[in-house]
């Protein structure tokens, strides 16, 4: 199933972060994704109180549970090794993170699923892989700039990162030919405020708008 994930990831090149989404909302935000082109889905963990933490699960669930293999769902801002064996009981194949923790990852990788720690430095980007990281997230993207991402490629050819953090329609593609496998993108494609007023129709636009700006060269 890990690699199943992972080609998933490398093919798509594009991984929809949700956050601030209540549970309820969930199934016709992925299914608006999923229209558009996006199968891979990110739904964050809200760290600010337990019901938050608890929202996030029923979130990953009710995907799960309302399109099965039509996506590939994953954990994200997940900080700790409970939390990633809380994500994969609800149905996380990946478990994404803002920043390196060991732990988190070693976890991770004994549950059999694909591990993508963030990270800013070459230090946290090689020590991240070293951990048993599949992926490293580079975060911020938009404060790097894609020729950050290309001057730490350099060094590090053999691994596989990709790009957050005010990642546009417009550049999106620039941190592909800088070397990313991909990106991920939050606000920017899953506005709470659409998803609110039920306008899912729109951000499946935004999305195959993002899907056909990756594939430029396809």
């Amino acid at each position: 199933m890990t690699q199943t994930v992972l080609e998933h990831i490398f093919a798509g090149k594009i991984i929809a972060i949700v956050r601030g989404i209540r549970s309820s909302k969930m199934i016709g935000l992925a299914k608006a994704l999923e229209r558009g082109g996006i199968p891979c889905i990110e739904v964050t963990f809200d760290q600010s109180d337990e019901e938050g933490v608890k929202d996030t699960l029923r979130g990953i669930e009710a995907i799960r549970a309302s399109l099965g293999e039509r996506v590939c769902i994953g954990a994200g801002t997940v900080m700790t090794p409970e939390q990633v064996r809380q994500a994969v009981e609800a149905g996380a194949e990946y478990i994404i993170s803002p920043n390196v923790d060991e732990a988190v990852i070693r976890e991770t990788k004994r549950l059999g699923k694909v591990s993508i720690p963030g990270a800013m430095t070459a230090t946290e980007t090689a020590f991240a892989y070293q951990c048993g990281a599949d992926i490293v997230k580079l975060f911020p993207a938009g404060v790097l700039g894609a020729r950050y991402i290309k001057a730490l490629k350099a060094p590090f050819k053999h691994i596989p990162v990709t790009a957050v953090g005010n990642v546009t329609v417009d550049n999106c593609a620039e941190f592909i030919k800088a070397g990313a496998i991909g990106v991920g993108v939050g606000g920017n494609l899953v506005s709470p405020k659409l998803v609110d007023e039920g306008r899912f129709d729109e951000i499946t636009s935004m999305a195959k708008a993002y899907v056909e700006a990756l594939n430029y060269e396809a």
